[in-house]
């Protein structure tokens, strides 16, 4: 079952994971302005309280948030067969917490903007400097929990999905081995006569093979006494003494093998005759 998120329109940026006491405390310099800026109402120091308010909020819930999507993701992981009650529930709780920390973030989001009218309202011109610095931090510290919110549900999501996925196939398993009847018998024939296809198809193909290899050989063969054939040749023409001399040579031997066959001959007969006699 999958979760799905109404999104709030909340500023979000790129950065490290937040910790609201890694800032400094506030300079004598911010105090100060503070004071003097008491003549304006207390328009400014309830929005740095209502700052500090959500930081703190924010802070706590997050840490919450990111513990809930680790231990929701274990239980997943070591209890695939949860009941659907408790399955709800689960659901239930981080729907209602990502709801809560992303009206949060709008809050945040909206008090600095306050804060930003707030400085470029005329009463404020001559302590912009000191203003803007705070207001720079309370944005950094928005822009890191906005981040840190959006990428530990991105991570949530992600593994959810990959549990999902895993449980799907887990479940497509543990059906098609607890099943019986005759479409499992027939499922099994077709994969055992599909194995057997597979096995004759790398036979032939182990056959195949072989035999391009025996061709290969042999016309690499033919090619070396070819080759052989052609050089005799060559030697032959380039050296005419070599030639004669192997003319003269195949003469001879015909003329000893018609001489030896005349003899045999001479002889068959002679003892022929002499046998009849």
């Amino acid at each position: 079952m999958k979760l799905t998120f109404r999104l709030l329109p909340v500023v979000g940026a790129v950065g490290k994971g937040f910790n609201y006491d890694s800032f400094p405390p506030l300079t004598a310099e911010d105090d100060m302005s503070t004071t003097n800026m008491a003549t304006y109402g207390d328009s400014w120091e309830d929005l740095r309280k209502q700052a500090r308010q959500l930081e703190n909020e924010l802070d706590l819930k997050l840490v919450s948030f990111s513990k809930l999507c680790t231990s929701y993701s274990a239980s997943n992981h070591g209890q695939r067969s949860r009941s659907d009650s408790f399955s709800q529930s689960q659901d239930n709780v981080l729907v209602a917490m990502t709801t809560e920390l992303e009206h949060l973030l709008a809050k945040l989001t909206v008090v600095n903007e306050k804060m930003a009218e707030y400085i470029n309202s005329p009463g404020a011109s001559s302590h912009n400097a000191a203003l803007m610095h705070t207001l720079q931090r309370h944005r950094d510290i928005l822009k890191d929990y906005s981040h840190e919110f959006y990428k530990t549900k991105n991570n949530f999501f992600t593994l959810r999905e990959r549990e999902d996925l895993l449980g799907s196939v887990h479940r497509d398993i543990e059906s098609y081995k607890s099943g019986t009847g005759v479409n499992n018998r027939r499922t099994e024939i077709f994969l055992k006569e599909h194995e057997h296809l597979r096995n004759s198809d790398s036979l032939i193909d182990n056959a195949i093979s072989i035999a391009m290899a025996t061709k290969e050989n042999i016309t690499f063969q033919r090619g070396m006494l070819k080759s052989i054939q052609t050089r005799v040749t060559t030697l032959a023409n380039r050296f005419p003494a070599i030639n004669s001399l192997i003319h003269k040579i195949n003469l001879r031997k015909r003329r000893d093998s018609l001489i030896l066959g005349g003899v045999i001959g001479i002889c068959t007969i002679i003892l022929l005759l002499y046998t009849f006699h």
